[in-house]
């Protein structure tokens, strides 16, 4: 088996997302939705559970970036939402 180079080839930056989601993107944007949602419940749990303070400091943390990870992604699944319904 011969190896050979593929040619440097990336796909240029978008400036702003596409006006379109398609199903495709909708599929993973509802993933991402759950895997936050998921780590979120779970860094709560586990929290609770801790007995070390500064452990259940960080899982606490943890768990408030995927809170806001989960929220920045509704938000900008609403604020789409709401520019579709001007246009």
């Amino acid at each position: 088996m011969q190896n050979q180079q593929m040619p440097n080839q990336q796909q240029p930056i978008m400036p702003q997302p596409p006006h379109v989601i398609t199903t495709k993107d909708l599929s993973y944007i509802n993933d991402m939705l759950a895997w936050n949602l998921l780590a979120m419940k779970k860094a709560h749990f586990f929290a609770g559970q801790c007995q070390d303070q500064a452990i259940k400091t960080e899982i606490e943390k943890c768990g408030q970036m995927h809170q806001r990870h989960y929220e920045m992604l509704l938000a900008h699944l609403q604020e789409k939402q709401q520019n579709n319904q001007i246009m």
